[in-house]
């Protein structure tokens, strides 16, 4: 994934993750919802955009390194 200059808000976020939920696991959409109930700095909301875009269009091997960072990411924050 290359680097966007673009700044995402947290409706833009939760707006893609709405689009890609279909295709995340079960267990990832318990931490969205923790995660969208709470502010987030610019780094975490674009890091999280970029984690959800494509994702439906991502090879398995590229999901499951996805989703060890999106689980990560929601983890610790």
């Amino acid at each position: 994934m290359g680097e966007c200059k673009i700044d995402h808000s947290p409706e833009d976020v939760r707006k893609k993750y709405e689009e890609q939920s279909p295709y995340l696991p079960e267990e990832a959409k318990s931490l969205f919802e923790r995660f969208f109930s709470e502010e987030h700095t610019q780094d975490i909301l674009n890091e999280v955009f970029h984690l959800l875009k494509k994702y439906d269009l991502a090879s398995l091997e590229e999901r499951e390194e996805r989703n060890r960072r999106i689980d990560m990411v929601l983890k610790n924050v």
